[in-house]
């Protein structure tokens, strides 16, 4: 019986033919657990998983080992990204077992959903010998099995647990943070720590604000630094757009192939504000190109994001995407093969496998001369056009609600910027930027649309779709924040109520069903599925955690509105962070970022005026906006914007009203006023 036919999930489809009778993650895989009396086997990875892909052609899609699994287990399949309550769960117990977690996730657990032992990939010897380990272990030591069982849960508990120390998170907690990051920078490379190396998105926008708030160079630069090495290695797709998941060496060049759109959409963020605060033309092409990448290769037309591209083509890693010199003579001809292997770093020995190199832009040529600049992106447009006839990657189609509330922010937060250079008077000759601006802003409105209508389902969030096709895991925390986060964007976008109505809706929810007693929240809802823990993690990793994500839409909610419970709600759960920020700065980025716009304010902007889109005043709002800083502009007392309530133009022309923490300062008229008011 193939039960994995019909899931939504592409990672559980690339398993239905296993000679595996897998089960999906339901309570009739542990009744029939129950009923055989055996164990469990729960597999968990993803669909862009490398290493999934391995053990699955190793172990999963071989009869032998199909067969022994089956005759003493039963196997459930789980996909990480539909289910994050239980891969945090069970995450949890591979790091308490082995010091250390990753995908594929293998986890024995006994029919209540105990887990007793736990890894990660395992070789299939390794997997055939563990097998049977196990399988002798519950039929011949089956009390020590069930204690170790117990020890486990009991572990997972604690590392989870709510009701510990809280403080607020002052400017002191945030300074030794950042100090905190100082110390861990790689001054060499740029980023933190060795291989392997990941994109440190989130500390980045909380180095950004940091900045921002105290004029501190030495975060500017540590971010500016950064941005540039990930955005000319081999981590940045240098003719396509977009970010691999992670670099295998310390350096940048060689990444781990798969794209995902959570990566994606907070590096845009960090190029965006970088962009924003200093103009840089290297950190305005890499947004420009992210949201090109974003918006082409990852947008479902009429629906949301796809979740990833997969790490492998036709099974092999990085097949698309690296070349020989040779390769590139054969695209470009002799002279500008040679021009594209000296600016690219491609080289007889290579930097990857079988003497193959991966782009990385080996020059400055940002700065240099526009001829350079035009060979370089006609060799780009030619070599593009060479790699899309070679066999694609994959793509995860699922809709996950809280990646698509990531990449809506970030969109909003680029469209609006680009649209403020014309009202500043700035060069708007750049004609691939609006057309990448233009694409970008429908398929940001469209996944907005998508999740307001679709996976809002009786007032609950679901987590994934696909298709059109709203799936049945119920939304966990994070994605309330971080789509209730997207729909207060989506409000100071377009200046219309309907989405803050839906963001204010989500939080009310979050409230009520997420809430712990100590003023944090629980990773699921109080009426969600049980599991053996329910899971609490305050800690940023691949993605903002959920408290961090909910904090940051409670704070934009409360200054769009002007409701004081929300931000104290937000304040009360940023303390249960606190005590981690300054000792763990580099898993707590997001909170970090949410706690620099609480300290500067956040500054709430009205700007009362007729043409939204090309007022200077609102160009200079959006330009020069302090950390976190909500801004939002139109015609007074427009229905459904509190912070165009009962602010009038000054004597007919278009005027800016400033407040931070809810106390307001005079209106003012001219840019130069406004901009005083910042500082």
């Amino acid at each position: 019986m193939n039960r994995l036919a019909k899931a939504t999930s592409p990672y559980l489809l690339q398993h239905a033919d296993n000679p595996v009778d897998w089960w999906p993650w339901c309570d009739e895989a542990f009744a029939e657990a129950k009923r055989r009396d055996v164990p469990v086997l729960v597999s968990i990875g993803y669909s862009a998983c490398h290493w999934c892909h391995v053990m699955a052609h190793e172990s999963f899609e071989d009869e032998a080992v199909g067969r022994l699994i089956d005759e003493g287990f039963v196997a459930i399949k789980v996909d990480r990204e539909e289910r994050p309550d239980v891969d945090a769960v069970y995450m949890i117990a591979t790091q308490a077992m082995t010091g250390q977690g990753g995908w594929p996730m293998t986890v024995f657990a006994t029919p209540d959903g105990t887990p007793f032992f736990c890894g990660t990939y395992f070789p299939k010897p390794n997997f055939v010998r563990l097998l049977e380990s196990v399988g002798t272990a519950w039929r011949e030591q089956r009390d020590a099995v069930l204690r170790q069982g117990a020890a486990v849960v009991e572990a997972i508990g604690g590392a989870q647990a709510v009701g510990g120390l809280t403080a607020p998170l002052t400017a002191e907690l945030l300074d030794a943070a950042t100090d905190q990051l100082a110390s861990e920078y790689d001054a060499t490379n740029g980023g933190f720590g060795g291989a392997p190396k990941f994109p440190p998105h989130m500390n980045l926008l909380a180095l950004l604000r940091h900045h921002q708030r105290t004029g501190s160079r030495q975060a500017l630069e540590i971010v500016r630094h950064t941005c540039e090495a990930m955005a000319r290695g081999g981590l940045h797709d240098q003719l396509a757009g977009g970010f691999a998941r992670y670099s295998v060496d310390g350096h940048w060049t060689v990444p781990h192939f798969e794209k995902m759109l959570y990566d994606n959409a907070l590096l845009l963020r960090v190029y965006t504000q970088l962009w924003r605060l200093t103009g840089d033309p290297l950190a305005a092409r890499v947004a420009r190109d992210t949201a090109r990448f974003i918006a082409d290769e990852l947008h479902r037309p009429g629906e949301g994001f796809a979740s990833a591209l997969d790490a492998d083509t036709e099974g092999v890693e990085g097949l698309t995407y690296v070349w020989t010199p040779a390769q590139l003579v054969e695209v470009l001809g002799e002279q500008d093969g040679r021009f594209a292997a000296d600016l690219f770093g491609v080289t007889s020995t290579g930097t990857f496998e079988a003497g193959t190199s991966v782009l990385r832009l080996a020059r400055d040529v940002d700065d240099a001369d526009p001829a350079v600049q035009a060979r370089w992106q006609d060799v780009v447009r030619r070599l593009l056009a060479a790699r899309d006839t070679r066999p694609q990657p994959a793509r995860d189609d699922k809709v996950v609600a809280a990646w698509n509330g990531l990449a809506i922010t970030a969109i909003a937060e680029f469209v609006r910027l680009v649209e403020t250079r014309g009202a500043a008077g700035e060069d708007t000759e750049d004609n691939l930027l609006e057309g990448v601006t233009i694409v970008a802003d429908g398929a940001m409105r469209d996944a907005a649309e998508h999740l307001a209508t679709v996976h809002l389902v009786d007032g609950r969030l679901r987590r994934v779709s696909r298709d059109g096709v709203v799936g049945e895991p119920a939304g966990v925390l994070e994605d309330y924040g971080c789509v209730a986060e997207a729909f207060c964007a989506m409000h100071q976008l377009t200046g219309e109520g309907r989405w803050l109505d839906l963001a204010g809706g989500l939080l009310d929810t979050a409230l009520a069903r997420f809430a712990a007693p100590d003023g944090g929240f629980y990773d699921t809802a109080d009426d969600a599925e049980r599991l053996v823990t329910r899971p609490a993690d305050p800690t940023d990793n691949a993605t903002p955690s959920g408290r961090s994500a909910i904090v940051a839409a409670l704070v934009s909610y409360a200054a769009l509105t002007g409701l004081t419970r929300y931000r104290e709600a937000a304040e009360a759960a940023l303390a249960t962070v606190a005590p981690l920020v300054g000792r763990h700065a580099r898993f707590t980025g997001y909170a970090a970022a949410v706690g620099e716009a609480l300290l500067s304010g956040p500054y709430e902007i009205a700007v009362v005026t007729d043409d939204p889109a090309g007022d200077p005043l609102v160009a200079a709002a959006y330009r020069h906006a302090p950390p976190g800083a909500v801004v939002v502009a139109g015609r007074p007392d427009q229905p459904g914007v509190p912070l165009l309530a009962d602010r009038p133009m000054v004597d007919g022309r278009a005027t800016a009203y400033v407040c931070q923490g809810f106390v307001c300062q005079r209106p003012v008229t001219t840019v130069d006023d406004l901009l005083t008011q910042f500082t």
